[in-house]
């Protein structure tokens, strides 16, 4: 009799270096023989990748869980992830809802955990953080050709509000030539979009244990996206999450040789009150930051920032919240984020006096949220027209495609200043009977349009004639 292979169903949280993980897990699953499954009611067991950055993603996560277990009661589960990792112990007894505790710190262990999991055994194993989570990845989360490479895990800046230490440890850097070879397998798989992630990618290759060869005038990230534009071919990669206190603007002339190298950056400001920042135990000012925006655009103008800001830290004066909001009209980042404080358990800032209460915290995310749509919609409105009225044409990666009434059509994508998932769009508008048209415009091709106009956050544009699918 042939033994039934048993299905599993992944439940994703978090953040993209914890997506990473999880296409990490489902690819390890499947080498070990089960099978994934892409409705839950199908799997004979669940993992539930969880996020333990803040309060807000800790009771999702825990929800899920809980919500799984009422509605699947004899089904097996697994909670794994950063939630997981930080309170392993905790959860040992006091997580009952799960059949299993599986932490981060080696993915690699999944297999043997499922199995002694499925044999009725209640495990839980964390392992101590170690190396780069990284292995061959046989699924891909995101919309078609475009992918995550994780480069660092952990983090070493400390910073006073933030757990990621906590979870998952001191910053370890991949060796460039597994970077590399790992980009190289993608884009002969055909992936445009390679968005290259860590906690802070400014500190790639900076611990004392790195080993990058002979003694180089540039920064370790500079030499591995030089060994990156040596690569032939047409592609994106895009850089995200750079702590702006140790800034590597040796790239910034990189950048300006190869296009490919998108002039997009992730930088997390926080704040723009100096008190506020050294609080946070970062080491630079309002004022240097803004030096840094325009050295970027100095190097680069059409250069796109998108960064995000910390509302309600503890000792956050109102004077204090508003040389953050000034800041953020001085700086106007194409694209911004703002959240509320959440008070972690073992961060330094948890143990801080002068708490905002959660009520001035949450007016204070809407002021700065509302002045950032006003930023947002001008700086696209530039992108529209040239110095000569004449509308701009775009390379623009398609994500999803959708039919309308006779004949008319369109799609979602992104030109090369927007990230996916976290910015606004284009919508491509074609004509859905034109069959040159609908062969172009696919997931996961690059076509050419025509800029018309903004729509919030969005651009409206248009599918050029004569463009040409690059996939």
């Amino acid at each position: 009799m042939t033994k039934k292979t048993k299905k599993f169903f992944l439940d994703e949280h978090g953040c993209a270096k914890n997506q990473v993980d999880g296409e990490i897990i489902i690819s390890n699953l499947i080498r070990a023989g089960y099978e994934r499954v892409e409705f839950v009611e199908d799997a004979d067991f669940i993992v539930i990748n969880s996020c333990g950055f803040i309060e807000s993603a800790k009771k999702e996560s825990l929800d899920a869980l809980v919500g799984a277990r009422k509605m699947f009661p004899k089904k097996k589960i697994i909670f794994a992830g950063c939630l997981a990792q930080r309170y392993s112990e905790i959860f040992k007894t006091e997580l009952p809802e799960a059949d299993g505790i599986f932490g981060n710190g080696d993915l690699n262990q999944i297999a043997g955990f499922v199995k002694k999991i499925l044999q009725g055994k209640r495990t839980v194993l964390a392992p101590e953080q170690a190396g780069v989570n990284c292995a061959e990845r046989l699924v891909n989360l995101s919309y078609e050709n475009s992918v995550y490479v994780k480069i660092t895990e952990g983090c070493s800046n400390h910073c006073a509000f933030c757990a990621i230490p906590l979870i998952r440890g001191e910053l370890r850097s991949r060796p460039a030539q597994d970077v590399l070879a790992e980009i190289k397998s993608l884009l002969g798989r055909g992936v445009f979009e390679i968005n290259l992630i860590g906690q802070d990618l400014a500190s790639y290759g900076t611990e004392k244990s790195f080993s990058c060869g002979k003694e180089k005038s540039h920064s370790p990230l500079y030499d591995l996206l030089e060994k990156i534009s040596a690569l032939k071919g047409k592609f994106w990669v895009r850089l995200l999450y750079i702590h702006p206190d140790h800034f590597p603007l040796d790239i910034l002339e990189l950048l300006k040789k190869d296009s490919r190298l998108l002039p997009y950056f992730d930088i997390p400001f926080q704040s723009g009150d100096d008190d506020v920042i050294r609080a946070m135990n970062r080491k630079c000012t309002q004022k240097m930051y803004i030096e840094l925006v325009q050295k970027i655009r100095e190097v680069l103008p059409e250069a796109a920032i998108r960064t995000t800001f910390l509302a309600g830290f503890p000792g956050e004066s109102e004077s204090a919240f508003l040389n953050t909001l000034n800041f953020l009209k001085k700086i106007r980042a194409d694209w911004a984020g703002a959240f509320c404080f959440s008070k972690e358990d073992g961060t330094p800032a948890a143990k801080m006096k002068n708490s905002v209460p959660k009520k001035i915290a949450a007016t204070r995310q809407k002021i700065l949220l509302e002045a950032q749509e006003k930023i947002t919609a001008e700086n696209l409105t530039r992108r529209i027209r040239d110095q000569n009225c004449e509308n701009l044409e775009y390379e623009v990666l398609i994500e999803e495609v959708f039919s309308a009434q006779e004949g008319e059509a369109f799609a979602i994508g992104r030109a090369w200043f927007e990230a996916p998932d976290v910015d606004g769009n284009f919508v491509v508008r074609f004509d859905g009977d034109d069959e040159n048209a609908l062969a172009l415009v696919k997931p996961g091709c690059v076509v050419r349009v025509k800029a018309l106009g903004v729509s919030g956050v969005d651009i409206d544009s248009v599918l050029v004639e004569n463009s040409d699918c690059k996939k």
